[in-house]
C-alpha cells in the first residue's frame, strides 16, 4: 500500500489459494516483536511544525556563525585549533584554556564557542565558503514543514546543493594555485587535497576541463541549452568566403508538408510500441510504503485544501500501427511544395490601398459615446462611495479546521463494510475513502456479475455493522464505476463561515450573486450563483440548520455586494429570526410605501409586499422591451453605458432577493394569495433579478405544491423525518438519512450534492449589520411599487373632488384615452413622473369614470373611446 500525499493507493483484491492459506508464515516471531512496541505516528502535524521550527532556526544560527567566521576565524584560530581538537575546549574555563596554550579565550564568533566550532569545522575543515549552502538547504527544508509552502522542489535542491558543494570546493581550490595565497577557508580541506590529488592525476588543463564538463552538464539537465550553431548565418558565411569566378549553385529551399504529422511520426518511433500512463507522467515525491494488515487494503484521500492530489489509477495505451506500414504510409505521401509569393510588396501595397471597413454609429449611439467620453460610465457606487464591505474580524475564528480522522477509524469500517458484504456472498475487488468534514464516502468496485440491487438492500445491514446513525448507498454514483457509502464521523467538524469567506474561491469569483453554502464531502469550499439557480427552495426539521443556512446565504451576499447592487425583501412569520437584518434597513432592505418595519410579520402585508413585488417585475420588463434587452444583466450594462435615457423612466436596477423564513405559515394562513403571486414571481422574475428563497420546516405536498416544485429546480434539503418528505423535497431518498447540524443536500436539477453548511452564530451576524448599519447609507429603504388592494379599489366618483384633481390629470386622460391603455407605467414613462405621482393620477382617474378598476397585472380598461368624447367628459367634469 503506497502513501502518496493524503491518498493511499490498494490494489486489487484477490482470495489467497489453499497452498497460500497451508503455507506457513516467515518472521512470524519477529512480527509478534515489532507489535510490542507502541507505532509511531509521523504524520502528527506538531510534531512536523516543531522539525521545521528547529531546520528554520538552525539555518539562521548557521549563517550567522559562518558570516562571523569571516572577519573572526583569525581571532578564533588558537581556540579552534589545539593538540587535543578544538571540539575538547568546549566546556572548559578561561583559565583552563591559558593553560593550554590558547591566546585569546574570549571569542570573538557572534554565534560563541559553538558557532566558532562548527564553522570552522565546516568552513575551514570540510567545504570552504560553499559551506553555505547548507543554510540554503536547512532554509527550504524548514520553510516546507512549518508553512507547508513549496519553494524549491526537495529531491532537486539536495541533488544540486550536493553538486555545488563539491563544485565550489574544487573550484576555488583551482584558481586559488594560480591567483596567490589566500585564507585557506575559502576552499576548505576537501577542496585543497582534491585539487592537489587531481594535478598530480591529469594535470591543471585535466582539472578545468572536469570542472567546465561539470558546470555545462548541469546547465543541460537544468536548463536543456541547445549547443546548436544558427544555420541561416553559417551558410551565409561560407557563401561569402566562395570566390567570385566559381560557379555557384544555390538550392531553391524545399518546404515540408504538414510538419505536425513529421513531429509525431518521430515520436511513435522513438516510443515503439511501449504503453504509456498517467503515473509515468505525474509523479508526487514522499512515497512510503506501509505493510498490509488485512486481505483488501483502503484508499485514504485526506483533503485538507482546497485543490486536493488528484490520481489517475487507470493506464491509457496509445495504440499504434506497425512501423512497416508506417513506413508505407510515409512513402505513399506525395510531397507538397509551397512555393512563395514572387511579389510580396504588390500585394501588401494592394491590400494598403483598399478602402477600410468602417461601422457607422446611430446617433443614440453617438451620443452615448460622447457621454461616455466626457463623463465616463455610470457608476451606481457613488450614492454611496464611502461603503467598506464587512471585515473578515467580524467573524469568530473557530482555529484550524481539520479532519479529526485517523486510520484506525478507516481501516475499522472499512473491514466491516467488507464482512458484511461477504456474509451475503458479494464479492468486491477494490474500495476507496474520501474524508469530508461530516462523513466518509467509501466508494467500492464490486466483482463482474454483482447485481447493484443486492447491495442497495443491504442499507440497514451495513448501517447495524457500523452502529452508524445513519449511512446512505448512492448505487451506482453518477459519472463513476462504483457503488458509494457514505458513512458519519464519529467526531464531525464545524466549517466557519470565516474559512469559507477567506478562500480564494470566493474572493476572486466573478458569480453576479454567489452564495457560500459550505464544504463538499472532498472537503472542498462550494459556492453557488443563485442568479444561475435561480431560486431556491430550502426545508427541513425543525433545528436540523435552516435557519443558520439562510443565514449563511445572507451573509455571503453581504461580504459580495454594494448596497446599490442587492435589495433584501425579508418576510419573517416568526418575528424573531431575521429581526438582527433591521440594522441595514437603508442600505439592503427594500419595502411598500408607507411601512414602518422593513422586515415583514404580518401576512397581509405580505401578499401586498408580493404583489407589489409582481408589478416591479411588470415594470422592469416594460423597461427592458424599451431597451431592446432580454435580462437585467445586459438592461445594466446598457444603462451604465449610457445608452438609456433616465428621463424615459430608466433607472438602474438592483438585484431583488426574497426570503420567506417560513413558508408553510404563509400558506395555511392566506393559502391561494400567496401561492398565486409566488408562482408568477418563480416562473418569470430570474430575467429582471428577482430572486426566491423559500424555506419551511413542513415539506409536504399542501405546503410545496406542484406549481412551486416545477419553478424551483434547487431544492436545499436538511434532515427530515421521513423518507415522504425526502421525496417531496429532492424527488428522491436521502435527506432522511442525514446526521442533522448542517448536514444537507443540494438538488440541482439532476445533480445530488452532498454538504456541510457552513456555520455564522447569531452574534457574528450582529456585528457584520452593526457593521454596515454604522456606516452611512441611503434616507431610506428601496421603495417598492405601492399596491392597493381589495380594499382600496371601488372609491368611484364618491371619492373624487374636481377641485383637488392633479395638475397633469387632463393631460393624463389625454394620454390614455390616445394610447387606449389604463397604466401606470404608461403616465410615468411619458409625463416623467415617479410612481407615487402616478399612482395617484390614475386612481383619480379611476374615480372619474376614465378608466376601469385595477385588474392585477393587465393593464386598466379604458372607459372613453376616442379623444372628442373626452374633451366632451372633461367640459362636462369642470362645470
Amino acid at each position: 500500500m503506497l502513501i502518496r500525499g493524503n491518498q493511499i493507493k490498494t490494489n486489487t483484491f484477490r482470495e489467497p489459494t489453499k497452498a497460500e492459506k497451508a503455507a506457513p508464515v516467515k518472521n512470524e516471531g519477529k512480527k509478534e516483536r515489532r507489535e510490542l512496541f507502541p507505532k509511531l505516528n509521523f504524520s502528527n502535524d506538531k510534531a512536523v511544525k516543531i522539525i521545521g521550527l528547529f531546520l528554520l532556526l538552525l539555518a539562521i544560527y548557521f549563517f550567522v556563525a559562518f558570516t562571523s567566521y569571516l572577519f573572526t576565524w583569525e581571532e578564533d584560530q588558537s581556540y579552534v585549533i589545539d593538540a587535543n581538537g578544538g571540539w575538547s575546549n568546549l566546556f572548559k574555563t578561561s583559565e583552563e584554556l591559558k593553560s593550554n596554550g590558547v591566546l585569546n579565550p574570549d571569542i570573538q564568533n557572534w554565534a560563541g564557542k559553538l558557532g566558532a566550532l562548527f564553522s570552522h569545522q565546516f568552513i575551514y575543515k570540510w567545504f570552504g565558503i560553499s559551506s553555505f549552502v547548507f543554510v540554503f538547504i536547512f532554509t527550504v527544508l524548514g520553510y516546507r514543514l512549518l508553512f507547508k509552502v513549496k519553494l524549491f522542489p526537495v529531491v532537486k535542491t539536495l541533488s544540486y546543493s550536493f553538486f555545488l558543494l563539491i563544485f565550489g570546493s574544487l573550484f576555488i581550490a583551482y584558481f586559488h594555485s594560480f591567483i596567490g595565497e589566500y585564507p585557506h577557508f575559502l576552499e576548505g580541506e576537501f577542496g585543497f587535497y582534491l585539487n592537489r590529488l587531481l594535478v598530480a592525476q591529469i594535470g591543471s588543463a585535466g582539472v578545468a576541463g572536469i570542472l567546465a564538463f561539470s558546470a555545462l552538464t548541469t546547465l543541460v539537465i537544468a536548463y536543456n541549452i541547445d549547443f546548436k550553431l544558427p544555420e541561416r548565418k553559417r551558410k551565409q558565411d561560407s557563401i561569402n568566403h566562395i570566390d567570385d569566378d566559381e560557379d555557384i549553385e544555390v538550392e531553391e529551399p524545399v518546404y515540408q508538408r504538414n510538419p505536425i504529422r513529421r513531429t509525431e511520426s518521430v515520436v511513435e518511433d522513438e516510443l515503439g510500441s511501449e504503453e504509456i500512463s498517467i503515473a509515468q507522467i505525474e509523479r508526487t515525491p514522499f512515497q512510503e510504503v506501509v505493510p498490509q494488515s488485512q486481505n483488501i487494503p483502503v484508499e485514504e484521500i485526506i483533503k485538507e485544501q482546497e485543490n486536493p492530489i488528484v490520481e489517475t489509477e487507470f493506464e491509457i495505451p496509445i495504440n499504434r500501427p506497425p512501423a512497416n506500414k508506417q513506413n508505407r504510409q510515409r512513402e505513399d505521401l506525395p510531397l507538397e511544395t509551397i512555393v512563395p509569393d514572387p511579389e510580396p510588396e504588390q500585394n501588401s501595397a494592394q491590400e494598403a490601398a483598399e478602402p477600410e471597413f468602417t461601422v457607422q454609429l446611430s446617433e443614440e449611439e453617438a451620443k452615448a459615446k460622447e457621454l461616455v467620453d466626457q463623463f465616463g460610465t455610470y457608476d451606481p457606487k457613488l450614492d454611496l462611495s464611502s461603503y467598506t464591505s464587512p471585515t473578515i474580524d467580524l467573524l469568530q475564528n473557530y482555529g484550524v479546521n481539520k479532519i479529526a480522522v485517523d486510520a484506525d477509524e478507516l481501516e475499522a469500517n472499512k473491514n466491516k463494510i467488507v464482512e458484511t458484504l461477504n456474509n451475503y456472498n458479494i464479492e468486491i475487488d477494490k474500495i476507496k475513502a474520501t474524508i469530508g468534514p461530516t462523513v466518509t464516502l467509501y466508494e467500492i468496485i464490486p466483482a463482474p456479475g454483482v447485481r447493484i440491487s443486492k447491495i442497495k438492500n443491504l442499507e440497514d445491514d451495513i448501517a447495524l455493522s457500523l452502529a452508524a446513525l445513519g449511512i446512505r448507498i448512492i448505487a451506482p454514483m453518477p459519472g463513476k464505476g462504483t457503488i458509494g457509502i457514505e458513512v458519519p464521523n464519529r467526531h464531525p467538524e464545524m466549517v466557519p463561515m470565516r474559512s469559507i469567506i477567506t478562500t480564494e474561491k470566493f474572493q476572486k469569483t466573478e458569480m453576479d450573486l454567489p452564495i457560500a453554502l459550505g464544504k463538499t464531502i472532498s472537503n472542498e469550499v462550494f459556492i453557488a450563483d443563485l442568479a444561475k439557480m435561480p431560486h431556491m427552495l430550502v426545508a427541513g426539521a425543525t433545528g436540523q440548520g435552516k435557519s443558520v443556512g439562510i443565514n449563511t446565504i445572507l451573509v455571503s451576499l453581504l461580504y459580495k455586494k454594494h448596497p446599490s447592487q442587492l435589495k433584501f425583501v425579508l418576510v419573517d412569520p416568526k418575528k424573531v429570526e431575521l429581526t438582527l437584518f433591521k440594522k441595514i434597513e437603508r442600505h439592503f432592505l427594500a419595502k411598500l410605501p408607507g411601512e414602518e418595519d422593513a422586515i415583514i410579520t404580518d401576512t397581509k402585508k405580505v401578499i401586498n409586499t408580493l404583489n407589489s413585488l409582481c408589478i416591479e417585475m411588470d415594470q422592469r420588463y416594460d423597461l427592458l422591451k424599451d431597451a431592446g434587452v432580454r435580462n437585467l444583466k445586459e438592461y445594466n450594462e446598457k444603462f451604465v453605458n449610457r445608452k438609456l435615457n433616465p428621463n424615459n423612466g430608466h433607472r438602474y436596477l438592483p438585484f431583488i432577493v426574497l426570503v420567506v423564513d417560513e413558508f408553510a405559515d404563509l400558506m395555511m394562513t392566506a393559502g391561494k394569495e400567496v401561492e398565486t403571486p409566488i408562482a408568477r414571481l418563480a416562473q418569470l422574475a430570474r430575467a429582471i433579478g428577482i430572486h426566491l428563497i423559500i424555506a419551511t420546516q413542513r415539506p409536504s405536498v399542501n405546503i410545496i405544491t406542484g406549481t412551486i416544485k416545477a419553478n424551483f429546480p434547487a431544492r436545499l434539503a436538511f434532515r427530515v423525518t421521513s423518507k415522504i418528505d425526502s421525496r417531496t423535497i429532492l424527488d428522491t431518498g436521502g435527506a432522511d438519512q442525514l446526521i442533522g447540524k448542517g448536514d444537507m443536500l443540494l438538488s440541482t436539477g439532476s445533480d445530488l450534492i452532498r454538504l456541510q453548511c457552513a456555520f455564522v452564530d447569531t452574534p457574528e451576524v450582529d456585528q457584520v449589520c452593526e457593521f454596515i448599519g454604522g456606516q452611512r447609507g441611503y434616507p431610506s429603504a428601496f421603495m417598492l411599487p405601492e399596491y392597493v388592494g381589495d380594499e382600496g379599489e371601488g372609491g368611484g366618483s364618491k371619492d373624487f373632488d374636481p377641485d383637488d384633481r392633479d395638475s397633469l390629470f387632463e393631460d393624463a386622460a389625454r394620454l390614455i384615452v390616445m394610447h387606449q391603455q389604463g397604466s401606470t407605467s404608461l403616465i410615468q414613462r411619458k409625463l416623467k413622473l415617479g410612481y407615487n405621482r402616478a399612482g395617484r393620477i390614475i386612481d383619480q382617474l379611476e374615480a372619474a369614470g376614465v378608466v376601469g378598476p385595477f385588474e392585477g397585472s393587465k393593464a386598466r380598461e379604458v372607459l372613453i373611446p376616442d379623444d372628442y368624447a373626452l374633451e366632451q367628459f372633461l367640459e362636462n367634469l369642470g362645470k
